[in-house]
């Protein structure tokens, strides 16, 4: 599905979880998750991405039943009214084959196949994109004390051994999409340089995803403490993703980021 949009797609996040940075505990019932899916899609979203285990930094692992236990019932309430695109967003094989089995379409794994290698081999049999995420640590710890000598180069080639895994768990390019995890044990000025040099990651070849919404680092900037208040900094993300050449980003606020989405195209556009 990756390659076969020209303009970017919009991912909107629905965290069931109680503790995810920004939105946790908003979305913890199913008819609260079910109208705020429906109110993203009404709003430009072009792909849903349920998670039931918040991977902040300093976030506990959530086991995989009880993350089946939040997710599967809002996959299933979603699936019954729409036919968006739902995305899985989690590392364990038992949850995305659950969710799979629900109704959802695709996985995003922000440990790229690191934390449960079952789960390339189910996104090969079952012929479903993936996202391929970059993440040093895990969260609990990955903030602690990050460091990079070259956090552009490093990050692309940890991404190119995740595919090379991807592909040889037999997943097929075309739904293979990676992320540099902004925010995922990195420092301001690392997130900072994967911004600036968005367009070294498009060069790999594979549909690149932006998840810089809401991220602290731009509150650190903007002297913001409220992840809320960072709607406008992510638009601006969005818009240089765009300009970059990235083909999906993952946010919070979708009316405001399909606006970005849709004003940095209309003028990209006008370069070709």
């Amino acid at each position: 599905m990756f390659y076969h949009h020209k303009k970017p797609l919009i991912m909107g996040i629905l965290n069931i979880t109680p503790d995810s940075f920004s939105d946790g505990g908003h979305y913890t019932g199913v008819d609260a998750a079910l109208r705020q899916a429906l109110r993203m899609q009404s709003e430009g979203a072009d792909i849903i991405d349920i998670g039931g285990e918040s991977t902040r930094p300093g976030s506990d692992p959530v086991p995989a039943q009880q993350q089946i236990q939040r997710v599967i019932p809002v996959i299933a309430a979603i699936r019954r009214e729409t036919g968006i695109v739902i995305s899985i967003d989690t590392t364990s094989c038992e949850v995305a084959e659950a969710a799979l089995a629900a109704g959802a379409g695709m996985i995003n794994d922000v440990s790229a196949g690191l934390d449960d290698a079952a789960i390339l081999t189910l996104a090969a049999e079952t012929g479903v994109p993936i996202i391929l995420m970059h993440s040093r640590g895990a969260p609990k710890t990955m903030q602690d004390d990050p460091y990079y000598d070259d956090v552009v180069q490093e990050v692309i080639d940890a991404l190119h051994e995740r595919i090379h895994a991807a592909l040889n768990a037999g997943i097929k390019k075309e739904n293979i999409a990676i992320d540099p995890g902004i925010g995922f044990g990195k420092r301001k000025q690392d997130n900072l340089d994967l911004l600036a040099h968005l367009d070294r990651l498009v060069a790999s070849g594979f549909p690149v995803l932006l998840g810089a919404s809401r991220k602290r680092f731009m509150g650190s900037i903007c002297a913001v403490a409220e992840p809320a208040e960072l709607v406008t900094a992510t638009a601006v993300t969005t818009a240089l993703g765009v300009m970059a050449g990235v083909r999906l980003f993952r946010v919070h606020d979708v009316r405001e980021n399909r606006q970005a989405v849709d004003v940095a195209w209309a003028i990209k556009s006008r370069l070709s």
